[in-house]
């Protein structure tokens, strides 16, 4: 029961009241989800006319036809229109603007890989977009919506991992450490590169990964090992040390196998370690006005919106 109640105060800060730092660094979260969300729907968007059919259904692609994104200007718009309601939550404008863009944004996930390969690496934006979206809908307060917003993101990037680990032991066993596997797996990012690029070279990491077997399965450990222990990203005193060690796991998954999750790196630094301490420290030591005061006085926990 201690536990549960460590927890709560861990992901939620119940009974804290927010400081400055805490304020200005909620609101440069939100700008960097803010700022991934357009991204993508830029980058899917410019692609998405390019599709003729659903190949492979997805999330909402399983009960309604998306096939009317792909026509040329279905897949602009869309980005147009993700773009419009990002700012506009970000701006306030309206409680609902947030939820809008995140059904808009699973629209564009579900057409961009409707062709049989699905990327994950969008999943944690997503997510985070969700806990705004919810935060907006669900507090009249604007302290404890941001307490809650970045509480329940923190919650399910600790489940994710936790669960990830959990899909490999249920699905192969304490085998999937086996260093053949990570040999298989270098084997096929190779002829994928190949087929991408017309050339793959080995990097001096996978060289020795394929040369030595106890060296590949050493690698599987960590990473099942960091994923197993990725509800330690929930509590305050550990959060620092799992995101460092889950920040590690994804460059040894970018050096060894070519997979690369920037934006999953990006948010675990984001949220992973006390930036509104540094916040704090700067505004206090050089007793800083503006721009800052507009942003207090704007998001200040005795002002709810």
């Amino acid at each position: 029961m201690k536990v549960i109640e460590q927890l709560k105060k861990d992901l939620f800060r119940l009974g804290e009241t927010e400081t400055a730092g805490q304020v200005l660094f909620f609101r440069l979260f939100e700008f960097f989800i803010a700022y991934f969300v357009i991204w993508f729907a830029w980058f899917w968007g410019v692609y998405i006319p390019n599709l003729g059919e659903v190949l492979l259904p997805l999330g909402i692609a399983n009960y309604v036809d998306i096939s009317f994104l792909f026509s040329d200007i279905m897949g602009i718009g869309n980005a147009i229109l993700i773009t419009l309601f990002v700012i506009a939550g970000y701006l306030r404008m309206n409680k609902f603007a947030y939820l809008i863009a995140m059904v808009l944004f699973h629209f564009h996930y579900a057409a961009r890989f409707s062709q049989g390969e699905i990327s994950h690496g969008s999943n944690m934006v997503g997510a985070a977009l969700f806990s705004l979206a919810i935060a907006q809908i669900a507090f009249s307060d604007s302290a404890e919506r941001r307490k809650f917003a970045v509480g329940v993101l923190i919650f399910f990037i600790g489940l994710g991992y936790v669960t990830a680990a959990f899909s490999k032991l249920i699905g192969t066993g304490p085998a999937w450490a086996d260093g053949s596997h990570l040999w298989l797996w270098i084997g096929e990012r190779s002829t994928d590169m190949l087929s991408q690029h017309g050339h793959f070279e080995l990097n001096l990491l996978q060289q020795y990964i394929v040369q030595y077997h106890w060296l590949a399965t050493i690698i599987l450990i960590f990473g099942l090992l960091v994923e197993l222990f990725g509800w330690l990203f929930w509590f305050r005193k550990t959060r620092p040390y799992a995101a460092t060690l889950l920040i590690s796991m994804h460059i040894g998954i970018l050096l060894s196998m070519n997979i690369n999750f920037p934006k999953y790196v990006y948010i675990m630094i984001i949220l992973g370690y006390s930036w509104h301490k540094f916040f704090d420290y700067l505004l206090e030591k050089y007793e800083q006005k503006q721009p800052v005061q507009f942003l207090l006085e704007r998001y200040s926990p005795e002002t709810s919106s």
